[in-house]
């Protein structure tokens, strides 16, 4: 998937700026820095790294060209139409466990959008697969010095890896990582596990290839397949019961401990969900060392537990008893219902009302994807504490939105309450004790 184009058109010269300086104007497009086109963002921060810049300009029909002179890595103080300065690569595979092909019919487009860019990777974290990435774009990855990246394998088989992408180009996997480990770049990566597809000897297989190109490989993240009742048509997937998390468990915590003496790391990670499901303990904070696969949930809750415990080690009792109402995903209940036993010396009770997620069906047990219909189903008539207190991460990014079209203050209304949300367990602790 090639990028084309012929210009960036400036929007913006902030004032005081080397841009602005050297005579840069708005609605001048940016043509090449130093020779060198500008295909995107990734180009336009490499090249404007440097002390000494040549700007290539089109004004008005005609191409001159600016010189100017800055600090090292001192922004230029240019804007353009869009952050990335390019369009949006879509994702071009057609995994079985796709969850945006288990949406239901009639959410907001948004939601149908399958981001498969590997700038988005390097920028926010994204995970990508790299199948969509030409030669030309990998080699333009490794010449930039494009790391960490992230990246989803799920298998490194490459009869596996392209049954579960269904895209003929997947298999390439350990081509490409290897590539990227040759370079002396760096990249974390991720296994979503499907029982009888993936796990077994295929995850072993995967283990081993992944764990021969640390320290490259910085981080193996697992997580269970999510399965909505949203899948007529698609590919039949198996979950994993309480026996079964138990059996994965049992598989790679001794591999843990094998790369933990071979690599000084544990190298690979499982997510919450998987000693949620099987009813185990979580391991200690420790375990998950630098919590490098926190978007995968990787120590999610550990570290919530943390920051919670640090921040009432400073408070003092509420000089009022008070009751709050927290909502949450059904997985974590057990977990927190004992973590908020522990603001009961504080005056401080926890009223936890674990919300079962029946917009995706009932099989999404987390909290980050639970709805405004979903607390109102559960929660209607209840005798709820005001404030409601919720997680952050049900509300869409930025926005006070659920992932069913709900806003916040449609739920506020319906029930009657107000809600405040929280992103962690320090949040908490202060919503809890405000005066």
């Amino acid at each position: 998937m090639e990028i084309c184009v012929k210009g960036q058109p400036i929007t913006l010269v902030e004032h005081g700026t080397p841009a602005e300086k050297a005579g840069v104007r708005c609605g001048d497009v940016l043509l090449g820095i130093n020779g060198e086109p500008v295909l995107d963002l990734i180009d336009y921060e490499h090249l404007t790294a440097h002390k000494a810049l040549k700007l290539d300009l089109l004004r008005e029909d005609r191409e001159i060209s600016v010189t100017l002179y800055k600090d090292e890595y001192e922004p230029l103080g240019l804007c353009f139409e869009t952050t990335l300065m390019s369009r949006m690569l879509t994702c071009r595979n057609h995994c079985v466990f796709c969850f945006i092909d288990q949406m239901p019919k009639g959410v907001r487009s948004s939601l149908n959008v399958k981001d498969d860019d590997w700038r988005m990777s390097f920028i926010m974290g994204n995970y990508v697969t790299l199948t969509n990435v030409s030669d030309a774009e990998f080699t333009r990855i490794i010449e930039r010095r494009v790391s960490p990246l992230y990246v989803s394998v799920h298998a490194t088989d490459p009869e596996v890896r392209t049954k579960i992408m269904r895209n003929p180009s997947a298999g390439r996997i350990m081509e490409r990582l290897t590539a990227l480990k040759n370079a002396g770049l760096k990249f974390h990566t991720q296994i979503v596990l499907c029982r009888g597809l993936n796990d077994g000897k295929v995850l072993e297989r995967t283990l081993s290839d992944l764990s021969s190109l640390a320290p490259a490989c910085a981080s193996i993240a697992i997580v269970p397949v999510g399965v909505t009742k949203y899948r007529e048509g698609l590919t039949v997937l198996g979950t994993f019961d309480r026996e079964q998390s138990r059996s994965v468990i049992k598989t790679i915590e001794p591999k843990q401990n094998e790369y933990l003496t071979r690599f000084g790391t544990r190298l690979v990670f499982l997510s919450d969900e998987w000693y949620l499901n099987a009813d185990l303990p979580l391991p200690e904070p420790e375990a998950y060392e630098e919590y490098e696969q926190i978007e995968n949930g990787v120590g999610l809750l550990r570290m919530f537990e943390e920051d919670f415990r640090y921040a009432l080690e400073d408070r003092s009792p509420r000089k009022t008893p008070r009751t709050f109402s927290i909502a949450g995903g059904t997985a974590a209940y057990p977990f927190f219902r004992e973590l908020y036993r522990e603001l009961e010396p504080y005056n401080v009770t926890a009223d936890l009302y674990p919300i079962p997620n029946l917009w995706f069906g009932g099989n999404v047990h987390v909290a980050g994807l639970v709805t405004g219909s979903d607390l109102l189903a559960e929660l209607s008539g209840k005798p709820l504490h005001a404030p409601l207190l919720i997680p952050k991460n049900m509300l869409r990014e930025t926005e006070d939105v659920f992932l069913d079209g709900m806003t916040l203050s449609d739920v506020e209304a319906a029930l009657g309450v107000p809600i405040r949300t929280f992103s962690d367990g320090t949040e908490l602790i202060s919503c809890l004790f405000e005066e």
